[in-house]
Parts: C-alpha cells; structure tokens; sequence
C-alpha cells in the first residue's frame, strides 16, 4: 500500500510538488500524500462553513419578508396577525435551510471521503456499488418515509400552510403547532394534538390564508317591512366600517348586506357579510351580532326563529 500511495503520489501534480519542496527524499511521498489528504479535509470543512453561512444568510433574509397585511393596508404597525405570519416565514425558511445543509454537508464530506480514499489507492468503484445498493434497499424498505419527506417539501415550498392556521387535514381539523419535513403537528378545539404524517395528507382545507369572510344570518318575521330591515343592515355596516378598531385592521372590505337570503311561510333571512384578515372571522361576527341586535332592538324589530 506504501508503494501505491507513494506511485499515485508522483502521478498527482498537486502531492509530487510538495514531495519536490521535501527534496524528493524516500519518506517525501508519504509525507506529502499525507499533507495532501489533510488539505483535502480542512478545504471540505471550510467549503462546508461557508455554504452553511450562505444558506444561512439566504433563510434569514427569506424570514424577514414584508409583511402580507399590507395588501390590505397602509402605514399599519406590525400586530399579532403580522407577528403569526413571521412566524410561518420564519419556520418555513428554517426548515428549508436545515434541509439545504444537510444535502451540502453530505455532498461535501462525501466527496472529500472518496477523494481521500482515491489517494489512499482505495478501489471506490466497489464501494458506490455497494453504496447504491445499499441505498435502493433502504429505499424500498423506507417507502413511506420518502413519501412523507416529498410530500412535506412540496408543501414547504408551496406554502400550503404554516404555524397558526387553522386547517381540515382530513384525519385531524385544528391549529397547525409545528411542521416538519415529517409530520404536520395540529391541536383541535379539544386541546387534543394530532400528529400527521405529510405523506398521508391527500387534501388541506386552510381557514387562514389570504383572507376570511364573517357573516352573520338575521331572520325576520315574514310580514316584516324589507326596507326597513335592510336600511338598518346597512347602517350597521357602515358603523363597523367606520369604527377605527375594525377598519383595515380586522376588516379589509366595506360589509355588504346581500339581502333575503331564505325565504319561507314564517320567516326571511337577511344576511350581512364582512371580509376579514385571517383569523378575525370570529371577532368580527360576533361584534356584527351584537351591533345587529341593538339596532333591531332600538327599532322593535323582533328575531324570529328559523324552521
């Protein structure tokens, strides 16, 4: 083996200067062949940092994207919706850098192994082999786990849905804790957590992306006077509208009143609808019920019951 390294040794232009610079002496090969490997090692752990720093760098910057409210409004201060949706950019981001460096640190120390072994005069043709089957073993044994790894990036890179939403996985419904490349962490309205498997997750239902819609239903007795129901409707719609705590901040579009909803020999139902930012649809009905029972209330407009 001394002999082969010291031969693959004079055949590297790299390791035979640096067996020059020892005078060419009996031992200069070896030497040099060990200096060389050495390099070799200190430059994986060094291309290595400096990839882990990029990578680093490019998460960072992704985390601490603009703020989606602004679609909606202007000069807003960041508030706990802002801060929630930090949080999913934040955690999406930082999954998909852990996943980037663990496929840069294999790439890197894998090729600086082979490298090594080459200049140790080692066959590697063998060892891929028995690499590659090795690894079509594991593969087919851990189907599954591929599977959910997959599904998971994809929704990783799709931003199907993230910390803080509310979502119909199928198997579980309730407010996504922590996702991984593995499984979707979710507590439902029970407290109860819920663990899914990525890959086992054939449709999402997300509650909290892009923006909601409250409404609230207002039955009426059937001989009640339209217009007048529908004025105070609109009314209420404009109060909301113009209340400070609610405008732009938890509603993003002037309420509308649709009208006669359901029709029937006892009652009418009007409905009143609000466009809402992502997770203010219950805050918001339920101040739209309140405001609608007062205004009935002040003009003897009595609710009735609906079959």
């Amino acid at each position: 083996m001394t002999q082969a390294v010291a031969g693959a040794c004079q055949n590297d232009p790299f390791c035979s200067s640096i067996a020059g610079l020892l005078n060419n002496a009996i031992w200069a090969p070896l030497v040099a062949s060990a200096i060389s490997i050495v390099l070799i090692v200190l430059l994986a752990f060094v291309l290595r940092n400096l990839v882990h720093r990029v990578i680093t760098r490019v998460v960072n910057r992704a985390a601490t994207g603009g703020s989606i409210t602004s679609r909606f409004r202007k000069n807003a201060a960041p508030d706990g919706i802002d801060a929630l949706l930090h949080e999913r950019r934040k955690q999406r981001a930082e999954t998909m850098g852990s996943v980037l460096k663990h496929v840069a640190s294999i790439v890197i120390l894998g090729t600086a192994v082979l490298t090594v072994l080459d200049r140790l005069t080692i066959p590697i043709a063998p060892l891929l082999t028995s690499v590659g089957i090795l690894g079509v073993a594991i593969g087919f044994g851990a189907q599954e786990l591929v599977k959910d790894f997959i599904a998971g990036m994809f929704m990783l890179l799709e931003d199907q849905y993230g910390v803080g939403d509310v979502i119909d996985a199928g198997a579980a419904v309730g407010t996504v804790e922590a996702v991984t490349l593995r499984v979707t962490r979710l507590r439902d309205a029970d407290g109860r957590v819920w663990y899914v498997r990525n890959g086992t997750i054939t449709r999402v239902g997300n509650e909290s992306q892009g923006w909601s819609r409250a409404y609230v239903d207002v039955p009426v007795a059937y001989d009640t006077d339209l217009t007048k129901v529908r004025a105070l409707l609109e009314h209420v719609a404009e109060e909301i509208w113009a209340d400070t705590e609610f405008r732009e901040s938890k509603i993003v579009e002037h309420p509308q009143v649709f009208g006669v909803e359901q029709l029937s020999d006892s009652s009418l139902v009007f409905r009143i609808s609000a466009k809402t930012l992502p997770s203010a649809q219950p805050e918001v009905s339920r101040e739209l019920r309140i405001m609608v029972k007062a205004a009935l209330d002040t003009a003897g407009i009595a609710l009735v019951a609906t079959a």
